[in-house]
């Protein structure tokens, strides 16, 4: 494999890449027969596997390096989104999960689709689908280049092919349960290798006392001054949460777990283990970022993971493991994105045009289409190199054009019974016009954008007053649009079953008084 490693680090990658395999293709092998068993599991996830998957899910190979990186660089203050995800894991499981279930959907676009119209739900399909290609899929690659090349020396196009082809393979042929039942097994391993890493890195330290001592006091403040480039305390207060309820409670990628649950209590208690789980993050993907400050204060961003890695510290066998554990990562997340994806593509572009199908039809384009992703993410790898980029804040920023429309009218559509079709569709057309112009001016030269006011302005606003600012012009729409147009034959009885306002959700989520002021 590579001469970086000793045989028996080898020995346990390859043992590792056996049993996903073997994992993957014994669970998928007589779940893809109808739509209900290929997309959904057959409804049969408990909380255990939900809980599991959430995390292997959102774990992905950026957080290994991108955290690392953010945190060489920035300090714990990266880790608001992991503080974040915990508070916004009770939503999705007491707050949207419910509304979900008893709307009977597979995907997050055909609540859209109930709740207003197709309008709403095929662009919705469309800005999730191209999400997987370049936050999910692109991104995931493109960390996983830095420990291929950088660490284990393997030829970059070569290895990462035989990575996707296994981890396509069992996608393809099981669906999501194959994704869902290697995930229990990928949360272990990855978990497992990023607390070693901390471990002997923190020991290699010197120790914690070590690591405050030799570092700036201010990496270990959460919250940075109002004023800061990157990560001010203002946009984790305001813009963050916008970004975590897209991607925890909006996101086919995420929330297809809950969809295939076996009832309500086991999503409720597999967002707590999930939230559980989000703290190791905190504690062991962003604490690495520190340790390679101390121990390679030349050399902080990207590179800081894959320098840990390429450390003396790390015993046999124990180096293999840690690599294992960033192996887990990457193949969890490909395969949610290969699945998500085929799953709006034959659940709603293929059965919103095509009236007459079969569930074998719908099948057979979701594994026609995972096929088409793994080509697309082959073709992906080439491009990788021409990035160099801090991966994590990339990634948020990237979210932060997509998620403000997105949340606004999920939002609004559940707590506003008169919200509605015209509003939402407008709200995503305008809102993502918007979100697309500053994704636009960002990757200009400055001085392009200099001497054009708004462009400037544009340019220069950090990504989280961004979203905040978005979410506040596309709930202004949202609000304004439903207010001062009339649509005939709304039922509102209908769309109450959509809404917080169904009697039993209320008394779930919300006290009796909130729900009347909301009415």
């Amino acid at each position: 494999m590579s001469g970086n490693l000793n045989i028996l680090d080898n020995l346990i990658i390859l043992i590792y890449f056996a049993v996903v395999l073997a994992i993957g293709l014994y669970y998928g092998r007589s779940k893809g027969n109808s739509v209900f068993n290929y997309f959904l599991a057959g409804k049969n996830l408990t909380w255990i596997i939900i809980g599991t998957s959430l995390f292997a899910t959102n774990i992905s190979s950026e957080h290994f390096v991108g955290l690392a990186g953010a945190g060489s660089v920035h300090g714990l203050s990266v880790g608001y989104f992991e503080w974040l995800a915990i508070l916004i894991l009770f939503l999705l499981g007491w707050l949207f999960a419910p509304i979900f279930l008893r709307a009977n959907i597979q995907t997050v676009p055909q609540y859209f689709g109930k709740r207003f119209d197709n309008r709403s739900r095929f662009l919705l399909t469309v800005v999730s689908v191209l999400s997987y290609i370049f936050t999910k899929i692109g991104v995931t690659l493109l960390a996983a280049t830095f420990v291929l090349k950088q660490v284990l020396g393997w030829d970059v196009f070569t290895s990462t092919i035989i990575i996707i082809f296994i981890t396509g393979l069992y996608t393809v042929i099981g669906g999501l349960t194959s994704v869902t039942y290697t995930q229990v097994f990928q949360t272990v391993m990855l978990i497992l290798g990023a607390v070693l890493l901390s471990i002997f890195g923190l020991s290699a330290v010197g120790g914690l006392g070590q690591l405050v001592e030799k570092l700036p006091a201010d990496y270990f403040s959460i919250f940075k001054s109002g004023s800061d480039a990157d990560v001010p305390w203002t946009g984790i207060i305001f813009g963050a949460p916008i970004i975590g309820i897209w991607y925890w409670c909006a996101d086919q990628y995420i929330v297809q777990r809950v969809l295939a649950a076996k009832g309500i209590e086991e999503v409720k208690k597999g967002t707590m283990l999930a939230a559980f789980f989000k703290i190791f993050p905190i504690l062991f993907l962003i604490f690495p970022g520190l340790i390679a400050a101390v121990l390679y204060p030349d050399s902080k961003g990207d590179t800081a993971y894959s320098l840990l890695l390429t450390g003396d510290f790390l015993p046999i066998g124990i180096k293999g493991l840690v690599i294992t554990g960033f192996f887990a990562a990457l193949m969890s997340s490909l395969s949610s994105s290969f699945n998500s994806a085929a799953s709006l593509i034959s659940l709603d572009v293929y059965q919103m045009f095509r009236k007459n199908y079969s569930d074998r039809e719908l099948v057979l384009v979701g594994r026609l289409s995972t096929m088409i992703f793994i080509i697309l993410a082959i073709a992906i790898v080439p491009f990788t190199k021409l990035f160099n980029i801090q991966i994590y804040l990339f990634l948020q920023t990237i979210q932060s054009f997509i998620a403000p429309p997105i949340v606004s009218v999920l939002l609004i559509g559940v707590f506003w019974k008169k919200a509605n079709s015209n509003a939402a569709y407008w709200t995503l057309i305008i809102g993502g016009f918007i979100g697309f112009l500053k994704m636009t001016i960002t990757v200009l030269d400055q001085q392009i954008v200099s001497n054009i006011g708004i462009l400037k302005f544009l340019y220069n606003i950090n990504f989280l007053h961004f979203t905040f600012i978005l979410f506040f012009i596309s709930s202004t729409i949202m609000v304004g649009i439903s207010l001062f147009s009339s649509e005939l034959n709304n039922d509102y009885e209908a769309v109450k079953e959509l809404t917080v306002f169904e009697e039993k959700l209320k008394t779930d989520f919300a006290s009796n008084s909130i729900s009347k002021i909301l009415k």
